[in-house]
C-alpha cells in the first residue's frame, strides 16, 4: 500500500521551501476548476510522457491526488516504474486539502496572483482600453505598443500597432523598438498578468520611457466592443550592439537591486554533482529560434516571459534549484529578477561563462515504449474492418483532424469507456498524436479487456499516419465527454463574453485568496 501525507504537511514543505511536487492526475478541465496553489496537472494517461522533464530527479517527493476518482492509486505503479522512490498519495484527496488550504481556479494561477500583487505593491500603471484606443488614433501621439505574448498568440488577435515582443524579450529589445525616450510605450498581453509584469519589468529597469499596461489587455479591447487585428506578423528585431548593451545596464543594477545571484560555470559543475540529492533544472531562456540554432548542453528552452507566467509548465519541483543561460546578460537576469519574487532558488549563468560540453547531471526518469501489441501503418492498413481505433490525443487535437473512423477516448478514463464499444472480434488500436501516450495506456486498456479482444497501439501515432500520406477527417465520435482541456476565456476569439467577465473579475480577487492562504512565499521587491 502506498504510503500517505497530511494536508497540513504537504502545506509544511511549502513554507518551509521544502521540494516537493504535488501531481493533480484528473484531466485538466477538473484541475482548472479545483486545485492547490502549487499543483500541476499530470493527467494520469500522460505520466510517462509529461512527469520526467517536470520532475527529474528520481528521488524527489512526489504527492498524488484526485478528487475521489481513484486515478491517484493508479497512479502509483506507474509513477514508481519510471524508476521514482519517494512517492505517497495526499490523504483525503482534494476535498480534505480544501479544509485546510485554498484552492483555486484556472491555470498558471501562482503567476496570475503574484501579477495581481506586483500591482497592488507597486501601483503599475495602466490605461483602459478607450483611452488607449483615443491616443493610438491620435495622428500627432509618439506611441509604440508591445504585445507580451507568444508570438503565435499576438499572430491569433492583437492590440491596433501592435509588435511582437514576449516578456522575456521586453528589456532585451526594448531600446531597438523603441529609440526615443519621448515615446509613450503600451504594454499588452490577452488579459492581466503579463501586461503587468511586462510595463513593471521596463519601470523597474529605469528606462526613461512613460510606460504603461493596456488594462485587461485584449479581453478589455473587446469587451469595450473594439475590433482587433488578425493575423499580424510584426515582430521587434533582435537589438543592435549599442541597445544591448543599454539594455545590460539596466538589467545589471535591477538584478543587483533584487538580490539576484550570477554563477560560473564552476559552480554550475557543482550544482550538477548535487543534482542526485538537490532537483536542479537547466533554463535556456532566449527565444525559441535562437535556441533551435544552438544550445549548451543539458539546458532546456524555457522563454523567459513565459517562465515567469507560467513557471509549471517547465518547473514541476516547488523548492527546486534553477539555473538561467542566456548570451546577452539582460534575459536571463530579468527572468531571474521574477522568480526571485516568486519565491524560487534562481541563479543565472553569467553571460560571459561557458557551459563545458563534459557537464554531467544525475539519471533523469526515462520511459522506453512496450515492444509488445506495437503495430506500423502498413500491418494497421491490413487489420479487418472490424478494428476498432480509440485516439487518445487531447480533444482539440482530435477536433482538428484524426484517423478516419476513430473514438475520442478520455485516458484517466480509457478502462471505463471501453466497455460502452460494441463488441466485434476485431482488435482495439490505440493512437495519439505521436503514438506515446497510446504505448503508455495500453496496459490499462488491457486490464479491462484481458483476452476477450486483441488491444493493440499505432507505431509514431497519428503522425505517422500522415506522413504515409493518408487523409484525416474531423467527424467527431466520442466515447468520453471531452473534459480534458480547459477553455482558456483570454485565448482565441470566439469567447463569450461572460466568460471573459468572469475571468477578469475572479483575477482580481486572487490578492484576498493568497492572503488566506499562507503558503506562496512571494515577495515584490519595490523598485529603486
Amino acid at each position: 500500500m502506498a504510503k500517505s501525507i497530511t494536508a497540513r504537511d504537504l502545506r509544511r514543505h511549502w513554507v518551509n521551501k521544502q521540494e516537493i511536487a504535488l501531481l493533480d492526475v484528473r484531466e485538466e478541465g477538473p484541475y482548472a476548476e479545483s486545485h492547490p496553489l502549487f499543483a500541476i496537472s499530470v493527467p494520469i494517461s500522460e505520466i510517462e510522457g509529461k512527469l520526467p522533464a517536470l520532475v527529474p530527479r528520481l528521488s524527489a517527493p512526489i504527492v498524488v491526488y484526485d478528487d475521489g476518482e481513484g486515478y491517484a492509486e493508479r497512479a502509483i505503479p506507474r509513477i514508481l516504474a519510471l524508476g521514482y522512490s519517494d512517492v505517497a498519495i495526499l490523504d483525503g484527496g482534494l476535498s480534505a486539502y480544501a479544509l485546510v488550504g485554498e484552492v483555486y481556479r484556472d491555470v498558471g494561477v501562482p503567476s496570475k496572483a503574484f501579477g495581481e500583487l506586483v500591482e497592488a505593491i507597486n501601483h503599475t500603471p495602466s490605461l483602459s482600453a478607450r483611452d488607449a484606443k483615443k491616443i493610438l488614433e491620435d495622428s500627432a501621439s509618439d506611441v509604440a505598443v508591445l504585445d507580451a505574448r507568444r508570438f503565435e498568440e499576438y499572430s491569433t488577435m492583437s492590440i491596433p500597432r501592435g509588435r511582437s515582443c514576449p516578456g522575456g524579450e521586453l528589456l532585451y529589445r526594448f531600446f531597438e523598438a523603441v529609440p526615443s525616450p519621448k515615446t509613450t510605450v503600451v504594454v499588452n498581453c490577452a488579459g492581466r498578468t503579463r501586461s503587468i509584469v511586462g510595463t513593471q519589468t521596463l519601470i523597474n529597469s529605469g528606462v526613461p520611457n512613460k510606460v504603461v499596461a493596456l488594462r485587461n489587455g485584449t479581453i478589455g479591447w473587446t469587451l469595450e466592443g473594439l475590433e482587433l487585428d488578425t493575423k499580424k506578423a510584426e515582430r521587434v528585431a533582435q537589438p543592435s550592439t549599442e541597445a544591448s548593451q543599454r539594455a545590460r545596464e539596466h538589467a545589471t543594477a535591477w538584478a543587483e537591486h533584487v538580490g539576484v545571484t550570477l554563477i560560473d560555470a564552476d559552480q554550475l559543475e557543482r550544482f550538477a554533482a548535487e543534482s542526485d540529492t538537490r532537483t536542479l533544472y537547466l533554463l535556456d531562456v532566449r527565444d525559441p529560434e535562437e535556441y533551435a540554432l544552438g544550445h549548451p548542453v543539458h539546458f532546456i528552452n524555457a522563454p523567459g516571459g513565459q517562465l515567469v507566467q507560467a513557471t509549471e509548465e517547465w518547473v514541476g519541483v516547488r523548492g527546486a534549484r534553477l539555473v538561467l543561460y542566456d548570451t546577452d546578460g539582460v534575459r536571463a537576469r530579468m527572468t531571474a529578477s521574477w522568480l526571485v519574487q516568486l519565491g524560487w532558488e534562481v541563479y543565472v549563468l553569467d553571460q560571459r561563462s561557458t557551459v563545458p560540453d563534459s557537464l554531467s547531471v544525475s539519471a533523469t526518469p526515462s520511459w522506453i515504449p512496450p515492444k509488445g501489441g506495437v503495430i506500423t501503418i502498413e500491418e494497421f492498413q491490413s487489420l479487418k474492418d472490424t478494428k476498432t481505433v480509440i485516439d487518445l490525443a487531447r480533444s482539440p487535437a482530435y477536433r482538428k483532424g484524426h484517423i478516419p473512423g476513430a473514438w475520442f477516448a478520455s485516458g484517466p478514463e480509457l478502462a471505463r469507456d471501453l466497455k460502452s464499444i460494441s463488441p466485434t472480434d476485431g482488435p482495439i488500436v490505440l493512437t495519439s498524436p505521436d503514438g506515446r501516450v497510446a504505448a503508455g495506456n495500453i496496459e490499462e486498456a488491457r486490464k479491462l479487456v484481458g483476452t476477450a479482444r486483441k488491444i493493440l497501439y499505432l507505431e509514431g501515432g497519428t503522425a505517422a499516419w500522415v506522413a504515409a500520406g493518408h487523409p484525416l477527417e474531423t467527424e467527431g465520435r466520442y466515447l468520453s465527454e471531452p473534459i480534458d482541456v480547459y477553455k482558456r476565456p483570454y485565448e482565441g476569439t470566439n469567447n463569450a463574453r461572460e466568460a471573459m467577465q468572469g475571468y477578469l473579475d475572479w483575477e482580481y480577487g486572487l490578492i484576498a485568496q493568497l492572503a488566506n492562504d499562507g503558503v506562496a512565499g512571494f515577495h515584490v521587491v519595490r523598485k529603486r
